[in-house]
């Protein structure tokens, strides 16, 4: 559960400071996510997911 609590911290920490020093970007990211078809989107969910879990296997297996 800590994990879980300290993964969610971190995701938090990464939006705010992509938020707090790019705020253009942070616009053009929400326009495109307004306008992307949702199959685009579930796609890139999904991809983004594995590179996770991928990241979390390599980091708890090699470090």
């Amino acid at each position: 559960m800590a994990d879980l609590v300290t993964a969610l911290g971190l995701v938090l920490v990464i939006e705010g400071i992509v938020y707090g020093a790019f705020p253009d970007l942070g616009r053009r990211i929400g326009e495109f996510l307004r306008t992307a078809p949702a199959d685009q989107l579930r796609i890139a969910g999904l991809v983004s997911a594995a590179i996770g879990v991928g990241i979390v296997w390599l980091a708890r297996t090699f470090l």
